[in-house]
């Protein structure tokens, strides 16, 4: 029993995590798309730090559920990690795929809308794609891949609330009414690791959007390139 669970917590999350990976990569190719540092016309080299543009980040059409619609780069949980992003938390389709293992909570704000985008992962388990989560530090970038281009956050906090606590979803987190004119991401997970009593939340405020046509956010430049 022992080894078995060894091998469903720790070994089995190495391989569906990997699959997980390869997934996600697989899709950035099909969103690859030239970019003026990479064509052989190119004359110029590319800035040392990329900033993000001044237009309004695109709002993503509603996917159908269980849909992939995005990919997430957190290079804290790795210099290799990325995963696809789904529509919906159903466990079977979403968080427990083989291929996909985030999903968005479909009563949060659509990516690029203003408000709250908010994300649920495993801790541990089935790819365990937010098994990193407690390791974040405040300024760590999270980015969003979607065919336009990347969108980029920046962490600002983690808290730990009950489960029942479903207000962290709010479109502004803890308080009622509308959206702010803010963007925010909400990463979710459960805690502490290998139980559900718990969860733990991660925040981000939106720093900026990249059009694919600049190139990617300098911090996965390299990483974007080896997946598409």
């Amino acid at each position: 029993m022992a080894l078995f669970l060894a091998w469903h917590l720790v070994w089995n999350d190495a391989i569906q995590g990997a699959r997980q990976n390869d997934s996600a990569s697989n899709q950035a190719q099909q969103w690859k798309a030239p970019t003026p540092y990479e064509s052989e016309e190119a004359t110029e080299a590319p800035p040392a730090v990329l900033q993000p543009s001044n237009e309004p980040p695109p709002v993503t059409a509603a996917p159908a559920a269980g849909e992939t619609f995005a990919l997430l780069y957190v290079p804290r949980f790795g210099a290799n990690y990325v995963r696809s992003i789904a529509e919906g938390v159903d466990l079977e389709t979403v968080l427990n795929s083989r291929t996909i293992g985030v999903g968005r909570y479909p009563e949060s704000e659509q990516l690029g809308e203003t408000g709250n985008f908010a994300l649920a992962a495993h801790r541990n388990s089935f790819g365990a794609a937010f098994g990193e989560i407690g390791e974040l530090r405040v300024g760590d970038r999270i980015y969003i891949e979607v065919p336009e281009g990347w969108h980029a956050y920046k962490f600002r906090n983690l808290e730990y609330v009950w489960a029942t606590e479903v207000d962290v979803l709010n479109a502004f987190p803890r308080m009622g009414g509308p959206a702010s004119e803010s963007r925010i991401i909400t990463l979710t997970s459960c805690h502490p690791k290998f139980s559900e009593a718990e969860r733990v939340i991660a925040y981000g405020v939106y720093e900026g959007w990249y059009p694919r046509a600049n190139g990617a956010p300098t911090e996965i430049a390299q990483l974007a390139m080896e997946s598409n």
